[in-house]
């Protein structure tokens, strides 16, 4: 690909609005649903649905495809539907805010919670963008608002911004969480990126920067050996889910890459509450996607969480903050340079604290 000046001095001389570079463009599609889509001169775009809790939906880099998505995506929130029949692909679902995992029954209030709870079915609300040069870079954002919420219940808002800048092919994500309420509540918060062709491909592998990985269960004990390769697609492969214990530096960020030779993508994100990792690996035909799912639980479920210490609960006026950033490595440079960074975490960081003994085979 070219390369273009894409420095204030430049980009100002030959234009006077910035959107011919760098946008958050919102219009509204036939079935009603609201959408945002970010354009970046960088190469990297992706698609914002306010309606389904201000997640991600298509993404690519350059026109390549970084995600699968589903028949009928976008589809519409539908509380009366089961997760798995709105699940959109996409880029970014958001799983929580009170539930992550499979679906499961309270044990102490009977309360029934479907798959990876409620927070994909919510519309946002206060939706702003803002744009504007910090010094020799252009850095457009938006944000909006989710409630989960419920009377005599939660009340829980969260609070989320993308960032980009213009010329460079990333993209931020910073959630702040709140609980407006005067009682605790569980958070249980995890972010399911989604991967898929022709990003995720046989030879392609997850680079972790990590210190152990765990099977969630037996099926996936049987592939623990080969969980940072990939393979093609499979028919009637059972999905395998591993957890990764993280390795961070002083700064607390946790790093983790899909990528082949040349090309993938890199997440890194801050672990002070967000310190697990999901590796999701789908090899069906058609349904081909994979996850690599930063978060502060594992998908276990609000029950299992709890029996093990590993809840989280926002105590009232608490707030937590999640801070994650979504890189493109566009060539084999930046490849290597990703590994080096994996090596030099794995040699000399410091293992997260977590406990997840009871998922070892």
């Amino acid at each position: 690909m070219p390369h273009f000046d894409m420095s204030r001095a430049a980009v100002t001389q030959h234009s006077v609005d910035m959107r011919q570079f760098v946008d958050f463009r919102l219009a509204t599609l036939p079935a009603g649903m609201r959408v945002v889509d970010a354009y970046n001169a960088s190469g990297l775009t992706f698609t914002v649905l306010p309606d389904r809790g201000l997640d991600i939906w298509l993404a690519a880099y350059n026109g390549q495809p970084l995600t699968w998505i589903s028949q009928g995506a976008p589809h519409s929130p539908d509380f009366g539907s089961p997760w798995l029949r709105l699940f959109n692909g996409g880029l970014l679902v958001t799983c929580g805010l009170r539930h992550a995992g499979q679906p499961e029954t309270d044990e102490r209030t009977g309360e029934v919670r479907d798959l990876h709870g409620d927070f994909t079915r919510l519309r946002a609300g206060n939706l702003r963008v803002q744009a504007g040069w910090q010094d020799d870079r252009y850095v457009a954002t938006l944000t909006g608002e989710v409630a989960e919420a419920m009377l005599f219940g939660e009340q829980l808002r969260l609070t989320r911004t993308y960032r980009m800048v213009l010329g460079e092919p990333w993209l931020e994500i910073e959630d702040v969480v709140e609980n407006l309420y005067d009682t605790p509540a569980p958070l249980m918060l995890l972010y399911h990126f989604n991967f898929g062709y022709p990003l995720v491909q046989q030879g392609v592998q997850l680079y972790a920067a990590n210190s152990a990985v765990l099977p969630r269960d037996h099926h996936a004990h049987s592939g623990l050996h080969a969980w940072p390769l990939y393979q093609s697609a499979t028919p009637r492969h059972a999905e395998e889910v591993f957890f990764h214990q993280m390795v961070v530096g002083e700064d607390g960020t946790a790093l983790a890459a899909l990528a082949g030779p040349d090309f993938g993508v890199q997440l890194e994100w801050d672990t002070t509450h967000a310190p697990y990792l999901t590796q999701w690996k789908n090899y069906r035909p058609g349904i081909y996607v994979c996850g690599v799912e930063p978060g502060n639980c594992v998908p276990e479920g609000q029950n299992r969480a709890r029996q093990t210490g590993r809840l989280a609960v926002l105590e009232p006026g608490e707030a937590r903050r999640f801070h994650s950033r979504l890189t493109v490595l566009p060539d084999s440079d930046a490849v290597a340079s990703m590994q080096r960074r994996v090596e030099a975490l794995r040699t000399a960081g410091t293992p997260l604290p977590i406990d997840l003994a009871d998922y070892k085979a």
